[in-house]
């Protein structure tokens, strides 16, 4: 009788381990879409391209991040003030922090210690200590006009911050929190990246056709990576190599070898592309549409649109829990 009594309690554990790993699969297939026209979120089932919620979040909500446990989604609503903690595996809400002024874009250096948010409709950046729960406000920095996008050194010494209405980039000293150099670039400066080596910024230039490279240490333009017009945005591969460059204006989306500085290959993407997600597997490319309130999904292998998805109003940044590293 015990005998029989451990046997059934055996199977029951079991099952009940391989249903919680269904259930945890399941919701790990959640893609998180930022509708910035509709402030609102849009939960996209990454198995079945079906809409799972919809559901309304502060005016503006831009760009995302994972905090550095990987146990939260943090959503910038620039407009409405505030921080949303999403749960990254469902994309249920976990808290809100309120009071955190235009928030843009936003990112934690590599050593988690800072966590910066530019202000773009304030002209400023916002620097806050982390101690792995809570963020303190530091330092807020005025720079010239409009700053958006943020890239750090491998050492976590420096933010470097796009401003796309001087068009400008300016590194500030994480250290002191001053403004260390301010460089001319180009045509409205968007995206910016570091290569894994350290070596080079990559930035976008959205008012052009190409991606300037920086010699960030020498302050020094270096080459123009011809792209396509309006080149917004990176993701990188996650082979620590290739990295596409979304082109808003000419709907493509470029390949782009970080160790060569050359464009070896082009993905038409009709809409707008501006912000991509690839999934684990490097198969899969997952694009935010902005001008036709919808996203592509990419067969990465055959470099073509697979299917698209109708979403919210001018869709901008996007999630996957299982997704490939941002190098």
């Amino acid at each position: 009788m015990l005998r029989r009594l451990n046997q059934i309690i055996s199977v029951f554990l079991r099952t009940a381990c391989v249903s919680a790993a269904i259930v945890a699969s399941a919701q790990a297939n959640v893609v998180v879409v930022l509708n910035s026209g509709d402030a609102s979120v849009s939960l996209l089932d990454q198995t079945t391209h079906k809409e799972i919620s919809t559901f309304s979040v502060g005016k503006e909500p831009h760009h995302l991040m994972a905090t550095p446990d990987n146990k939260s989604l943090i959503v910038a609503s620039a407009t409405g003030n505030q921080l949303l903690f999403l749960d990254p595996k469902t994309g249920e809400v976990q808290r809100r922090l309120r009071d955190i002024i235009d928030p843009y874009q936003i990112g934690f250096t590599p050593d988690q210690k800072w966590f910066v948010a530019t202000g773009l409709r304030l002209d400023r950046v916002d620097v806050y200590s982390y101690n792995g729960t809570d963020l303190k406000l530091s330092k807020r920095i005025a720079l010239a006009k409009t700053p958006s996008h943020i890239a750090f050194d491998n050492g976590s010494t420096t933010a470097f911050i796009t401003q796309q209405g001087s068009d400008q980039v300016s590194a500030i000293d994480l250290a002191t929190q001053q403004v260390k150099w301010t460089l001319p670039v180009g045509k409205l400066p968007a995206g910016i990246m570091m290569t894994p080596d350290n070596k080079y910024l990559l930035v976008g230039m959205m008012g052009s056709d190409y991606v300037q490279v920086i010699d960030w240490r020498a302050q020094k333009l270096v080459k123009q990576i011809k792209t396509g017009i309006g080149a917004h945005n990176f993701r990188a591969m996650g082979d620590k190599r290739f990295v596409y460059v979304s082109n808003r204006v000419a709907n493509t989306i470029s390949v782009v070898d970080m160790q060569t500085l050359e464009n070896v290959g082009t993905i038409k993407v009709p809409g707008g592309p501006d912000c991509m997600e690839v999934t684990e597997d490097g198969k899969t490319m997952w694009v935010t549409l902005r001008w036709v309130k919808k996203v592509a999904v990419i067969d990465l292998a055959s470099r073509t649109v697979s299917k698209v998805i109708p979403v919210g109003r001018s869709p901008h940044g996007i999630y996957l829990y299982n997704r490939a590293p941002d190098v």
